[in-house]
């Protein structure tokens, strides 16, 4: 978003540079008259103001209206300016946040607003439209982050809790600033004018107005507008706990077969998937999706068929109980479900290097998106790791960064990474790729300055410049809160199917007449999929087709015990005993 142009007193529109302000066709214009009204405006008018939900989708039929930041504030600026056949709005509209600007009509003219219920309904039905909307409403919040619109973190580059609110907001593409308080004079002066003491911070800071001393991520997700989770989500159907592929995958088939399904997350939607620059390899999308958008289309599926998504909410405890099992969460609320689905995806890993804990967060990462691209523009940076994930990471860096090291710890390229990635990243004139190299050593005392590698083969060191470091070297499962309750692999993933059913309790499973299905843990009716099962392929496809076959299964465990109405009404009742619906129904 750029400011807007004044020419000669008037206000001109902001150009489409980006293609995140397209303009609606007549037709379109006309299809959503059918869903709103027509209404007239005048010249100041407020028709969304920053920090309050959005109630309408508004299209602009004559006139215009300009999008400001800090609208009547010390530090109000224009994004936008839009004129006739274009539409207001951004990503928050579509996922019932608040709105990070506020829109004025500087021309008077008049609108067409739709009611937002109405309008997801839309963009869920209508591909052509809803395509159009999506894509301009996830630019229009990629560009929102990048010009560091939204809240203020405050905090100190050292402090865990200013990482965990940063890595929240990152992870749910939310846009927002942070104010170093080791060297940001700007920062001092916004602690004082709120009396904040150094030890109630990191703190968050929305519009000048909204204070929250070191907040729990569900008080920021509350703040914003996310899903965040009621004291007590009582039953349902099936539980998914996790918001990558895999989870989305089974919120979607399981919401769509009529189950009532809930679907949790500890951070964020999107799982590592979120992160990913680019997935070139993903069917359907022959010239790539980024993993924001890939996921935001899944959690608006999902919603499109009524599953419930609630994040923050970490699970900490699984206990069955008559047939069913409580989940319950780190804040002691339950919920009670007839079936579970684990998809809780890993940690990544960290490198085991000295002093670089210190770095974590400041210039240390451990995901590549526009967030983190943005704090190394023009800088050299360097990429850990020789997989899919690395590869699409060095290859994003590389349109921000003056040079980016990619730095892998094995001999050959081809062993972990897609052909296609290979030839790309070999090509790249601004990427240089260090085989059978290490990281040993970090310099730098406010943020990293350089590396110190090591040749594994030679024993050769150099020093390498590096102003940020992006770490892609795998990762372990979520599964600690599950060890003693089910079956876990050496490496603490979750053991299913025959797998699993080495590893069950006979008596258990005695009584069923059968053994684990495909996807089932030694618990009937809990399933595991996507990254943290025990041999999962680690692809963004396969973890969502394990989704949908979780879903698949949990038909089979609930016709096997009877276990058809536990959560359901009448109409609840009518679906869940007709089974799922074929593929298109």
């Amino acid at each position: 978003m750029s400011t807007a142009e004044h020419d000669h007193g008037t206000v001109r529109e902001t150009p489409d540079r980006y293609g995140a302000f397209p303009r609606l066709t007549p037709e379109q214009l006309q299809d959503l008259a059918a869903h709103g009204e027509r209404r007239p405006t005048t010249a100041g008018q407020v028709l969304y103001r920053e920090g309050e939900p959005f109630r309408e989708f508004l299209a602009i039929l004559s006139g215009n209206v300009e999008v400001l930041e800090d609208y009547g504030g010390p530090e109000e600026r224009t994004m936008a300016v839009h004129g006739p056949g274009r539409f207001l709005g951004e990503l928050g509209l579509l996922e019932g946040q608040a709105a990070f600007e506020t829109a004025v009509v500087r021309e008077p003219g008049e609108i067409l607003a739709v009611p937002v219920e109405r309008q997801r309904a839309l963009v869920a039905r209508d591909p052509v439209l809803g395509d159009l909307i999506l894509r301009a409403y996830l630019g229009r919040r990629y560009l929102l982050i990048g010009l560091g619109v939204g809240f203020r973190i405050l905090g100190s580059c050292y402090s865990p809790d200013t990482l965990r609110l940063r890595e929240f907001a990152a992870r749910n593409r939310l846009p927002h600033r942070w104010m170093d308080l080791e060297k940001d004079k700007e920062a001092e002066a916004l602690l004082r004018r709120f009396a904040i003491r150094p030890e109630e911070t990191p703190v968050v800071v929305w519009k000048d107005e909204q204070v929250l001393r070191n907040p729990s991520n569900a008080e920021l997700a509350r703040l914003i507008g996310l899903p965040a989770p009621v004291s007590e989500a009582g039953r349902c159907e099936v539980l998914v706990v996790g918001a990558g592929p895999a989870g989305l995958g089974a919120a979607v088939y399981g919401a769509s077969d009529g189950l009532t399904t809930v679907t949790v997350d500890a951070v964020a939607t999107g799982g590592q998937a979120g992160t990913s620059s680019r997935i070139e390899n993903y069917l359907g999308f022959p010239s790539g999706i980024s993993g924001g958008e890939l996921i935001e289309r899944a959690v608006l599926q999902a919603h499109k068929f009524g599953a419930h998504l609630m994040v923050p909410s970490e699970a900490s405890g699984l206990t069955p109980q008559d047939d069913e099992y409580v989940v319950t969460f780190a804040d002691g609320s339950q919920t009670r479900a007839g079936a579970v689905v684990l998809a809780s995806g890993v940690w990544y890993r960290r490198l085991d290097v000295p002093g670089i804990d210190r770095l974590e967060g400041v210039s240390v990462y451990y995901a590549a998106t526009v967030h983190e691209a943005s704090l190394c523009q023009a800088d050299p940076v360097a990429v850990v790791g020789g997989g899919n994930s690395a590869g699409q990471a060095a290859l994003f860096l590389a349109n921000h960064a003056s040079r980016v090291y990619l730095l892998v710890r094995g001999r050959d390229l081809n062993a972990d990474m897609s052909r296609y990635l290979v030839d790309q990243v070999e090509r790249h004139p601004k990427i240089e790729v260090l085989l059978h190299t290490e990281v040993r050593g970090v310099s730098g005392e406010e943020k990293l300055e350089s590396l110190n590698v090591e040749d594994n083969a030679t024993g050769e060191r150099r020093e390498i410049r590096a102003m940020a470091l992006f770490v892609f070297i795998g990762a372990r499962p979520r599964t600690d809160w599950l060890r003693g309750v089910l079956a876990l692999d050496e490496k603490g993933f979750v053991l299913t199917g025959a797998d699993a059913e080495a590893a069950a309790d006979a008596d258990r499973w005695d009584s069923l007449g059968r053994g684990p299905l495909l996807l089932e843990t030694t618990l009937p009716g809990v399933f595991a999929a996507g990254d943290v099962r025990s041999g999962s392929v680690k692809r963004v496809a396969s973890a969502a087709g394990e989704g949908a076959i979780a879903i698949r299964l949990v038909h089979e465990h609930r016709q096997a015990t009877g276990n058809l109405v536990r959560a359901a009404g009448p109409e609840g009742l009518r679906q869940s005993q007709a089974g799922p619906r074929p593929e298109g129904d």
